[in-house]
């Protein structure tokens, strides 16, 4: 018998040999599926993060409480109730579905990330399920045991960001479905947010409106939400202007803010832990190493290792975190360098990591966070370092994003300066895909990018069409 998905009712959808009646669940089921008994009494609420016997219903449109960030609390007393041995059986049942909700990387986690939504409104694109690929000669030339890059842009539009974004959009489809009068979802983005979002809506049938900073972002991230039909208005200031605009625009409580302000992204979000744990078979490595802008990542990183170890299913030394910074950028790492100081906001300068130049981010009180509790770093990268440690990765196969060479680059330097020990496990979270990016690598190669040199570019050469010259150029290359 062949187990697959969830319905809404409670039974699971069995494959076509099945010849129980509607799927229902035999008399004497695997034993890890009774963790479906009382799953439809998991709630999850709001509640605020400097006092935490504030709570609000999700039902409710509200991103703060009076100034207080919020996030989405679990009670954990009856999700304690299935062994940490159940919790992995059924997660694991679900890797490799065929149909959604369950194929989703999150939505396969339910019960721990919007356990309270019918599965019918959830608007899924098949996110998550990331590839955690080694990269072993990095590793070799660091002195690391083993370094995996779990690429979260490998996904519906080419960021991490589709991992929360699901789950925003499946619960405004879910309060429009339930008679709430939202007329529209809206964000401020540097980019892969406006994609998310735009694709998510679209998928939806929900109208979408991103604020963009005006010639600051990669043509591939721009024409995605425009290919899905959201109002695409560019603003002539940077992304901390636009988060100012869509926080005003959203006092509206009829246009849903999409951005990480709103904890519900970082449901999604932070199953970049769980399933990275699970690729592990439920281990964690000795880092993670994770680009830094808005820093809703960051949090959500933590998020998810917080669950694991009080649900059980870690146990033991906590994994650090490094958080990776463009120099033009660096909030949280001169924070950091002050001893977790308050938030000094700055005015981001030019970087090529154009996703993550935020001067003023939104979840800084997370992140710190975060870093208190996994015993964190942050480190600042510049655009040198960033373009040569993107381009060291590439020659192993992968196509990384300007943010992941920050992350790189940074690993670089914390190895350099003793704080990753050699020998350590470490795992870099890629938050976006290179193509989103190709204008990076093109002025990479051609030795355009300014502040660059560009030390191992990989120019084309052109050459006459005959076989000599063809042998000539070989002998240069292979000897």
């Amino acid at each position: 018998m062949k187990w697959a998905s969830r319905r809404v009712d409670g039974t699971i959808g069995l494959s076509d040999r099945d010849t129980s009646p509607r799927g229902r669940i035999p008399a004497e089921p695997p034993a890890f599926l009774a963790i479906f008994d009382g799953m439809s009494q998991l709630r999850a609420r709001f509640r605020s993060i400097d006092d935490n016997s504030i709570f609000h219903e999700l039902e409710e449109v509200v991103y703060d409480h009076e100034g207080s960030l919020l996030e989405v609390h679990h009670d954990l007393a009856p999700l304690a109730e299935r062994t940490p041995g159940d919790w992995k059986q059924l997660f694991g049942g679900r890797a490799g579905a065929m149909d959604l909700p369950d194929r989703s990387g999150v939505w396969g986690k339910k019960e721990w990330v919007l356990p309270q939504i019918p599965d019918d409104h959830i608007v899924s694109l098949a996110e998550g399920w990331n590839p955690l690929l080694p990269s072993p000669r990095t590793a070799a030339r660091l002195g690391l045991a083993d370094l995996r890059l779990k690429l979260c842009g490998t996904t519906h539009t080419g960021s991490f960001k589709d991992l929360g974004m699901t789950v925003l959009v499946s619960w405004v489809n879910h309060l429009r479905r339930t008679g709430a009068p939202i007329r529209a979802v809206a964000c401020a983005s540097t980019g892969d947010t406006s994609a998310a979002l735009a694709a998510y809506a679209a998928a939806a049938g929900i109208p979408a409106i991103v604020f963009l900073p005006a010639d600051k972002v990669s043509l591939a991230q721009l024409i995605q939400p425009v290919a899905n039909g959201a109002h695409v208005l560019a603003l002539d200031t940077d992304f901390d202007g636009c988060m100012k605009v869509v926080q005003e625009l959203t006092q509206d409580k009829t246009i849903y803010l999409a951005n990480s302000k709103n904890s519900l992204r970082v449901e999604g979000q932070k199953t970049v832990a769980i399933e990275t744990v699970q690729q592990l078979r439920w281990t964690a490595p000795d880092w993670f190493v994770i680009p830094g802008g808005n820093l809703g990542n960051v949090s959500a990183l933590a998020k998810g290792l917080d669950m694991m170890y009080d649900l059980g299913l870690l146990t033991g030394k906590r994994p650090r975190i490094a958080v990776a910074q463009a120099a033009a950028a660096d909030p949280l790492v001169k924070s950091f360098e002050k001893g977790l100081a308050p938030l000094e906001p700055q005015t981001a300068r030019t970087t090529l990591a154009s996703a993550i130049r935020i001067g003023n981010p939104v979840s800084f009180p997370k992140a710190i966070e975060a870093l208190k509790k996994y015993n964190g770093v942050a480190e600042s990268v510049s655009e040198d370092r960033l373009s040569d440690a993107a381009a060291h990765g590439d020659l192993e196969g992968f196509y990384h994003c300007p943010h992941t060479g920050v992350a790189l680059g940074a690993l670089e330097q914390l190895v350099e300066k003793g704080v990753i020990e050699k020998g350590s496990r470490v795992v870099v979270v890629s938050t976006a895909h290179g193509l989103k990016f190709s204008e990076f690598k093109t002025g990479y190669h051609e030795g355009k990018l300014d502040g660059v040199q560009s030390r191992i570019a990989n120019r084309v050469q052109r050459i006459a069409p005959t076989y000599a010259a063809v042998q000539d150029a070989l002998k240069a290359r292979l000897g």
